[in-house]
This record gives structure tokens, sequence and C-alpha cells, in this order.
């Protein structure tokens, strides 16, 4: 749960900094940070997270919720499926993208993100989370793509 992290802005500011450190240390060049605004928090961490970057931000949400023409996945969660889409126009085959969340879990909804982004033919560099709950084995799901969490639970 990030809500205290939330609630604190000097600790929001701190998770913030770690981030860009992380991301412009290994990365020379990013397009976009994409983010699940599903029932995550990502959306929460990747707006401010991109404009630090000086780059954009794509929105990845549930079915229905997006103008225009739009790409979907459906997927399935320990407790039935969802569907997410994207705009078609979101990113240009190529772009280099990151997709960020706040928990990594059992991957399913972070995997149908880089599906989808897969389909725009856009080059996912990672996936970054805050957390990871390593029990969940949600890295394997994502699997051949890097995974750079944060906090790791065991």
């Amino acid at each position: 749960d990030i809500s205290p992290l939330l609630k604190d802005p000097v600790a929001f500011g701190a998770l913030l900094d770690l981030l860009e450190t992380h991301l412009r240390a290994s990365f020379p060049h990013i397009d976009f940070i994409a983010g699940e605004c599903l029932d995550s928090r990502g959306f929460l961490i990747g707006p401010p997270l991109a404009q630090r970057l000086g780059i954009g931000f794509v929105l990845i949400r549930k079915k229905g919720k997006l103008p225009g023409p739009t790409e979907s996945v459906s997927y399935t969660l320990e407790y039935g499926k969802a569907e997410l889409e994207i705009q078609s126009d979101a990113v240009a085959p190529g772009q280099k993208v990151v997709v960020v969340d706040d928990l990594l879990a059992t991957g399913g909804t972070m995997r149908a993100a880089c599906e989808l982004l897969a389909r725009l033919e856009a080059d996912v560099l990672e996936c970054l989370v805050v957390i990871e709950l390593r029990p969940l084995r949600g890295a394997e799901r994502l699997r051949p793509l890097p995974l750079y969490s944060l906090l790791q639970y065991d």
C-alpha cells in the first residue's frame, strides 16, 4: 500500500527522485511513460515522473474509457477476466516506453499493458514498480521484459 507515500509530500518526492535517478541512469532515451489507469495507482506515479523526465505520459485504461480508435486486450485475473485499452495513436512504432505501476502481484495487468504497447510496435524498455510481491511470481509473467522494483517482499 503506497497510501502513506501519497499523503507525505517529502516521501512522495523521495520516491520520484529514486525512480527518476534509476531511469536516467538506465536509459539514455525514453519517449513515454505508460501507466495503467484501471484499479491501480500507476497513474499517480507516472505523470509526475514523466514530467520530471520531460516526456509524455500514455494512458492504458479499462475498456470503454478512452476516446477515438483503440487497441484492446483481454487478460485473466485471479478472480475473472478484464480488458485494457490504449488509443491506437498513443505511440508510434519504435518509440521507447517504460510501463509504471505501484505494485506487481501476479503480473496480469502489467503483461496486458505490455502486449498493447507491443501491438503498437513500441519498444518497451522496462516494467517499473514501487513494490513487488515475489511469492506471486509476477516477474515470471513479464519475461523477457525486464522488471525494476524498489521494494521486494518475500
